[in-house]
């Protein structure tokens, strides 16, 4: 399982990766900087000008070793992957519960329940250990309304509703995000959620997160057998993981949005590490983008407890769990899908 861990990340610019046997070789301006055996790889993401060869590309798919293709500012651009595995019998009912409105609408309550409840545990945890950061009592009337939110999902009956009524819970924890920000405020600040492009340094950092998080969610997707692009909250669209989008949806404030914080507040990243483009699109630099994704890599190796299997288990493998969770639901072995929870 530890190789489900193991995503490697190029960001230099340049680099070309190539076959020699079973290995993935990295060059630098024609200068060998690493090698890799497939068998340690689950995925491999470029950023920018990163270039793979033909025969590269052939071993990556026979071996189901998926490659993303971004942006240097974290957008994607394209993914490429082999032969479409897993059980057509599971497919084909993951297709006939996303068209059932009533499916459909049970799987992603759950979801959204999961992505809201750890959204209104993070605003309390931050004032429970910082509570000068809400001085006019605005993180603990945004938590008492993410609480109201959560009883009012259980009712719901409507897919639309159900979408709208995930948008207001949003505006509601991030109105109050950048107060959970202790360090270089001046710098690390949100006016508004912005994210094509991102227009300051904390959206920058979040929306590069959260590109990292849905790559992850497409491989846990489709190594459970799961098609990442048949959702059942995000509607679905041409070149979409919709499921994908899905199933990260209650991992972004866990592991995106606090890991953010803590490189911002430990003063790990800091606001000299970004630049502002000619469009506005604020983008970061080299050594910025590295420090996030060994930081990333890193939390993705922390263990905690998973709260319905009880079992404890490195954060990299909770979307492969979940995933594993939403196929045991859709084959009928679990009434519902348990969203992950953190306490």
């Amino acid at each position: 399982m530890k190789k489900l861990l193991n995503t490697l990340y190029v960001t230099t610019q340049g680099a070309y990766l190539h076959r020699e046997g079973e290995t993935v070789v990295v060059e630098i301006e024609r200068q060998e900087k690493l090698r890799l055996p497939i068998h340690t790889l689950s995925g491999i993401v470029g950023f920018g000008n990163v270039l793979c060869s033909p025969h590269l590309l052939g071993l990556c798919g026979e071996r189901g070793v998926h490659l993303s293709f971004l942006t240097e500012r974290g957008q994607f651009l394209a993914r490429v992957q082999g032969e479409v595995s897993g059980n057509i019998l599971l497919r084909r009912e993951q297709y006939r519960r996303a068209d059932d409105p009533s499916g459909a609408l049970a799987i992603a309550r759950n979801m959204m329940a999961g992505k809201i409840a750890n959204a209104r545990t993070v605003l309390q945890r931050s004032l429970r250990d910082h509570p000068e950061i809400d001085p006019d009592g605005a993180v603990a009337g945004n938590v008492t309304r993410l609480g109201y939110t959560l009883d009012k999902i259980e009712t719901i009956e409507d897919l639309e509703f159900l979408r709208g009524t995930e948008g207001d819970a949003a505006k509601l924890y991030f109105a109050v995000f950048d107060r959970m920000v202790t360090a270089e405020k001046d710098a690390f600040f949100m006016r508004i959620r912005s994210r094509r492009p991102p227009l300051d340094k904390l959206n920058a950092l979040l929306s590069f997160l959260y590109t990292l998080l849905a790559h992850d969610a497409e491989g846990a997707c489709e190594g459970v057998g799961l098609d990442p692009q048949m959702g059942f909250f995000h509607a679905v669209r041409p070149g979409r993981p919709s499921l994908a989008l899905d199933l990260m949806e209650e991992f972004r404030p866990i592991i995106a949005d606090r890991l953010a914080l803590s490189l911002i507040n430990l003063r790990q990243i800091r606001g000299d590490g970004f630049k502002t483009t000619e469009s506005g699109a604020v983008i970061m630099d080299d050594d910025t983008r590295k420090t996030l994704l060994v930081a990333y890599q890193k939390r993705k190796q922390e263990e905690v407890q998973h709260p319905f299997l009880q079992e404890t288990m490195p954060v990299g493998l909770l979307l492969h769990v979940q995933a594993l969770l939403l196929a045991r639901h859709l084959r009928g072995d679990l009434d519902a899908y348990p969203p992950f929870l953190w306490k």
